[in-house]
């Protein structure tokens, strides 16, 4: 009997690998990268810039435009910011696989400039991923993480140190922004692998601005902590005048941004629509409502920045209502379904279910195609020179030149807003921006700087403060750039005491997975 089980174990043994390679195709592993061509991973890595529904649910809306104060949160209902966190983690670190497959990749291919060019827009695309990350979470696994695949004692990665992951970005952005090559001629691997390229399509001129104008965004965020460091970035850029985003150039707009557009992409992005309409907690609060208007008429009359219309509208009664950003006791609550798609209809618009204070305008959470994902603005760049020329980081104090920056941060930001605003249409009735609502003529760029000009500030704390205060606003849709500014400067607007938020928890999946790592992070940035 043995050696008849012997012989059997033996004999199906070798019908079995006789028979391996039918089942080749069938056993490929469908998490691997056999398949993916270099643009298609790209286009992974593209898509996951966008914002996830939870995300937007958990951690914008329930989270960071309360400590911001760029809107009030009528109620906190929900207090189940870990399915946000656990998004916001297993979107990043579900493409860093992709990412670091094209890195080894890249690194196996015959040097050219074509390569060289992928190289970049991979590396500034990583920076931005993980710049955010890290201002969130703080500490994060990165050097490491992403290996798995190729690596099995990756598995577990170390948490790395904030200024090091700062360092490290800062140095490939450099990298990236002086190795691109515009001029080269398009070739293969690069031809194809541009066109899956859904953020700038292959222009290679707008991805070295970016990398330059990330270099600036976070060279001034860690002004701080590392004033001299952050003064080279910043003076390196200003005085080589490396090219950058531009809002305006002198006085002629050009309104350059980083944004994703969904419809031009051929897709659509209903999770800010789902976000807005589970949510239903957010309104317009009296700290941005005094930054738009002189008075509280209801009526509008006091309203001088255009962009007031573009991201409030008026209750169901048409008036503009703030909700209190510090409600006392027996503050009316919230009503009404502001974000209910049944007002993509034309004659439904108006029907907002006895809203009772003024919601975010629908246009911006409703248009799922042409209201893009912002990742950064020519306006923004504007101010950061603006404060760099003013505190003298990088270059010599200036104030002309401060208040020039300052002024063509304002033309860029209100110009860019209202030009969005004439693309904005409802997705199912096709209804547009400018069919239901109109912009008073009298208000502009001219308006908002007639009352926020640098000239109107008596102090040189108020004159930075309404730098502050415009970079504020025009992150309106980008409430993880607000939280940062606001931790960074403490002077942003704020009612009430100063923001105590500074960053968010490691989602609950980390203690079941990477604890050790986890908690000697946690240690070594002084969580106990």
């Amino acid at each position: 009997m043995k050696i008849k089980h012997i012989l059997f174990i033996l004999i199906a043994l070798a019908l079995f690998s006789s028979c391996r390679k039918d089942f080749d195709e069938i056993d490929t592993n469908p998490e691997g990268f056999t398949t993916a061509t270099d643009g298609s991973l790209f286009n992974g890595i593209i898509q996951s810039l966008m914002l996830s529904g939870n995300e937007q649910f958990y951690i914008n809306n329930e989270i960071l435009y309360a400590q911001t104060q760029q809107a009030a949160l009528t109620q906190a209902a929900w207090g189940n910011y870990t399915i946000g966190t656990e998004d916001m983690w297993a979107g990043y670190y579900k493409s860093l696989p992709s990412i670091r497959e094209l890195e080894r990749r890249f690194a196996t291919y015959p040097a050219s400039a074509a390569v060289t060019n992928m190289k970049a827009m991979l590396m500034i695309a990583r920076a931005y991923k993980t710049f955010k990350m890290t201002d969130i979470f703080g500490d994060i696994p990165y050097s490491e993480a992403g290996y798995g695949f190729q690596d099995l004692t990756k598995l577990y990665p170390a948490y790395d140190n904030q200024r090091d992951i700062y360092l490290s970005l800062l140095s490939d952005l450099e990298w990236a922004a002086t190795n691109i090559s515009d001029t080269a001629a398009s070739v293969e691997p690069y031809t194809t692998f541009a066109k899956f390229d859904k953020l700038f399509n292959g222009d290679l001129s707008m991805w070295r601005k970016f990398a330059n104008s990330l270099r600036l965004r976070h060279a001034m965020r860690m002004v701080e902590k590392e004033p001299q460091l952050a003064g080279e970035i910043i003076g390196d850029i200003i005085t080589n005048g490396l090219p950058i985003l531009l809002g305006y150039d002198f006085i002629t707009p050009v309104l350059e941004s980083a944004c994703i557009w969904p419809a031009t992409n051929g897709i659509t992005n209903s999770s800010v629509s789902w976000s807005f309409r589970e949510h239903n907690g957010l309104r317009m609060g009296s700290n941005m409502w005094h930054q738009f208007s002189d008075g509280d008429d209801p009526a509008g009359a006091g309203i001088f920045d255009p962009r007031a219309y573009i991201f409030f509208e008026g209750d169901q009664n048409e008036e503009w209502i703030p909700f209190p950003q510090l409600p006392e006791s027996g503050t009316p609550s919230s009503q009404g379904i502001p974000y209910g798609s049944h007002r993509d209809d034309f004659g439904n618009y108006h029907i907002k279910n006895n809203v009772n204070y003024s919601p975010f305008n629908f246009f911006l959470i409703g248009d799922e195609g042409n209201m893009p994902v912002i990742l950064m603005t020519g306006a923004e760049v504007h101010f950061i020179l603006a404060e760099a020329y003013f505190r003298g980081i990088g270059v010599a104090v200036d104030q002309d030149q401060a208040d020039i920056e300052y002024m063509n941060g304002i033309n860029a930001s209100v110009e860019w807003w209202v030009s969005l605003s004439e693309r904005l249409r409802l997705p199912v009735s096709g209804v547009k921006f400018g069919d239901k609502i109109t912009i008073p003529a009298h208000l502009n760029a001219a308006s908002v700087l007639n009352r926020f000009g640098s000239w109107n500030a008596t102090t040189d704390e108020e004159h930075l403060a309404f730098i502050y205060t415009q970079r504020w606003i025009d992150a309106f849709r980008q409430p993880w750039e607000a939280y940062a500014e606001a931790r960074r400067t403490g002077m942003t607007p704020r009612e009430g005491a100063p923001i105590g938020h500074f960053r968010m928890p490691y989602p609950p999946s980390e203690e079941q997975y990477n604890a050790l790592n986890m908690n000697a992070a946690k240690q070594n940035q002084g969580w106990g």
